[in-house]
């Protein structure tokens, strides 16, 4: 998992939670990066699943509310830092569609070695998308948290719903009707 997860991660943690649940999580949880990141470098998932679980008991959280705000809060940080992006499109439901086909593509070009999600488009509108993520890592509430801001981000909004079609959710259908 590409490190940028990692340092946003923390980031969100300590801005939640405090510096010091940041310091407990990466201590309790025995990480051989011993909880240093650098945003190209590569880690193992299992950090990111060993700080999660240790976050989820140290604020008494779901680890699924915990991956959904942090896409919340990720979407803005990977906008400021790839705002040019964002600015190919005008419509939330047009960056949706768009992910395979020119996100991820950018994405790759700037971290040849980054393991992402698929996103298969089932049917679009202009005001509705539905689609299948899938990942072995089953972070669909990450994906969630990023889809709602998406909305945000073009001011408007959405009802999302997600079922999961295997459930360790890694394989999850979305249908995101735009209302606003």
């Amino acid at each position: 998992m590409k490190g940028i997860i990692f340092t946003e991660f923390l980031e969100l943690v300590e801005s939640e939670f405090g510096l010091e649940v940041v310091d407990a999580i990466i201590e309790e949880a025995d990480l051989p990066s011993e909880g240093i990141y650098t945003s190209v470098g590569t880690y193992d998932f299992s950090e990111m699943v060993s700080l999660l679980t240790k976050l989820s008991e140290k604020v008494a959280m779901p680890t699924g509310d915990l991956l959904y705000a942090f896409g919340l809060f990720l979407f803005s940080k990977l906008g400021q830092a790839h705002p040019e992006v964002i600015a190919n499109y005008t419509s939330p439901i047009g960056l949706l569609n768009s992910i395979e086909d020119h996100i991820h593509v950018h994405v790759k070009k700037l971290y040849p070695d980054a393991e992402l999600p698929t996103f298969n488009i089932l049917e679009k509108t202009d005001h509705s998308i539905s689609m299948i993520y899938s990942s072995k890592r089953g972070l669909y509430r990450l994906a969630h948290g990023l889809m709602e801001k998406t909305f945000e981000h073009f001011h408007g909004r959405a009802e999302i719903t997600y079922e999961l079609l295997n459930p360790d959710g890694t394989e999850v259908k979305f249908q995101i009707v735009q209302n606003g």
